[in-house]
């Protein structure tokens, strides 16, 4: 619970400014959702790529018009099953169910550049708290195309690192992997860079390739095998606008 407490009170510190006395919403809220297919380890900690949905969902991340400051908009994201026969790395292990994760996230813009901080309650395949501090700048080169880079490092609760990362006595067992209970706190640090193509009004091609580190007792878990954590990500996606 202390962890949990530490990391929400880091995303409000490092995003805290004078800006905080002003307005915090706006009237206006909009968004890009698609679908696509993304290209990434077949498990965390895995050192085989394999394809799989990209549901894209991302909250605000090309609005133009909005002005600097504070803002608060709601943080969800899924994470895919983990069945123990996918891998060979895997066997003797209990099987991970489709999770998802629901949550605010926080972010101060200034200018072209924006840092957030985000935190998520699980739920179905893993019940942990999650989260990201992080920072993005954008580079708009025309009226279509948007480019973002971005550096985050991403947090997890001792339920969470415990699901993905740790081994259980009986799974020890029938595994022959070492028995391990790894702790929470920050588990992987991510580069990116993003692209938006608007080739239609209010739709656009996007793309993501991101490079995740492992770190701290995830990057030492036993079912590791490569800390580096690569993934290339395509889809098509549309603008959902919205005012209130």
């Amino acid at each position: 619970m202390t962890r949990i407490i530490a990391l929400a009170l880091v995303s409000a510190t490092a995003l805290s400014t004078p800006a905080m006395a002003q307005t915090l919403t706006g009237r206006s809220f909009s968004f890009d959702a698609g679908l696509g297919v993304k290209y990434s380890p077949e498990f965390i900690g895995s050192d085989n790529l394999d394809a799989s949905p990209w549901f894209i969902l991302k909250n605000a991340d090309a609005d133009r018009d909005k002005p600097d400051g504070l803002s608060f908009l709601p943080s969800l994201n899924y994470v895919g099953r983990r069945d123990a026969d996918d891998s060979q790395d895997l066997r003797g292990m209990s099987d991970i169910g489709y999770a998802g994760e629901v949550g605010v996230k926080m972010s101060y813009r200034m200018g072209e550049l924006t840092s957030y901080g985000a935190i998520r309650k699980g739920f179905g395949g893993h019940h942990g708290v999650v989260g990201e501090l992080g920072a993005k700048y954008r580079i708009e080169y025309n009226d279509r195309l948007t480019l973002w880079t971005g550096a985050e490092l991403g947090m997890g609760s001792d339920d969470f690192t415990g699901t993905y990362f740790g081994v259980t006595a009986a799974e020890s067992l029938s595994s022959g992997h070492r028995a391990y209970d790894p702790d929470g706190g920050a588990y992987i640090a991510r580069l990116s860079v993003e692209a938006r193509y608007e080739f239609m009004p209010d739709t656009a091609l996007m793309g993501r390739v991101t490079y995740g580190r492992l770190l701290g007792d995830a990057g030492d878990s036993p079912l590791v095998q490569d800390r580096n954590q690569p993934s290339i990500s395509l889809g098509v996606a549309r603008r959902m606008n919205f005012r209130f």
